[in-house]
């Protein structure tokens, strides 16, 4: 005989469901000119994977092997390049932001450079669909004269897709901090209808996807001539407004195109201009 239990409607309704949970970190150090792979610790849905390059940087391509985001969900990210050292992070795809039941999906990464290092911060775009629910925070501790260039993408939907976003819930939080100091700090937050909060000028015009990249280096200033020419396919009559500005050794731009593509499109030339350096391998698959 077997006794087979039936769960009811209401008790279907009150089982938990199932939430992802990642945390993944990674170390670089210098061993005479070159920079090689330290420690790593993933668990999770939480993966980096070193591909193989043939310059003296590494890349590590960081993977949500989940597949995306949504609401309960929580990953925490980190990063330390050693002194001398030089490292690229990047991921592997664009991260999606799926529409939530209950609560919010996290993000945390921190990111940490010694002295005379230099940490690039490249992943693709995130997407943001209807009734998704992300909150973001990027802490970078910076010693010495360390450079941390970072960028960060966000899309509303994939318009090739016909897709429409009423609401959302977005945060995103910067902090960089050099030798302890406060240098910059950042705050974005869309929270309701996307369509009412964008619509104005003093925010994108309208337009589906906005990026922000950051240059934190003593140097930052002297690179701002270099940033506008850049910047020069972006501007009225174009799908992408763009501008950099830079100040105390922070030099930022920021990004509003119409969809995704035309941002994309607007990134991939803008950072290998500036950069004068191909992106990783991801970003053109």
């Amino acid at each position: 005989m077997f006794d087979v239990a039936v769960s009811t409607p209401s008790q279907m309704e009150a089982a938990p469901m199932q939430r992802a949970r990642g945390e993944a970190r990674i170390s670089f150090k210098q061993m005479g000119s070159q920079t090689r792979l330290d420690e790593l610790y993933q668990r999770g849905s939480a993966k980096f994977r070193l591909p193989k390059v043939y310059d003296n940087i590494p890349v590590a391509v960081l993977i949500n092997t989940a597949g995306g985001v949504t609401g309960g969900d929580e990953y925490t990210y980190s990063a330390r390049v050693a002194a001398g050292g030089h490292a690229i992070l990047t991921s592997q795809a664009a991260e999606r932001a799926y529409r939530r039941s209950a609560g919010n999906g996290t993000i945390t990464t921190r990111l940490t450079a010694e002295a005379d290092a230099f940490v690039e911060w490249l992943p693709q775009e995130t997407i943001l669909f209807n009734a998704s629910a992300l909150h973001r925070s990027m802490t970078v501790d910076l010693k010495g004269n360390a450079r941390f260039l970072g960028i960060e993408s966000i899309v509303l939907g994939r318009t090739a897709m016909g897709e429409t976003i009423d609401t959302v819930s977005f945060r995103d939080r910067w902090r960089i901090h050099r030798d302890g100091k406060l240098v910059f700090a950042d705050d974005a937050r869309l929270e309701g209808n996307t369509k009412d909060i964008l619509k104005g000028s003093a925010t994108t015009s309208g337009g589906l996807a906005f990026a922000t990249l950051i240059d934190c280096d003593p140097n930052a200033e002297t690179r701002i001539d270099r940033a506008r020419n850049a910047l020069k396919g972006c501007g009225p009559g174009t799908s992408v407004r763009a501008a950099a500005s830079a100040w105390n050794g922070v030099l930022t731009a920021r990004f509003v195109a119409a969809d995704g593509r035309a941002l994309r499109d607007a990134l991939m030339s803008f950072l290998e201009t500036y950069r004068s350096a191909p992106l990783p391998r991801v970003w053109h698959c």
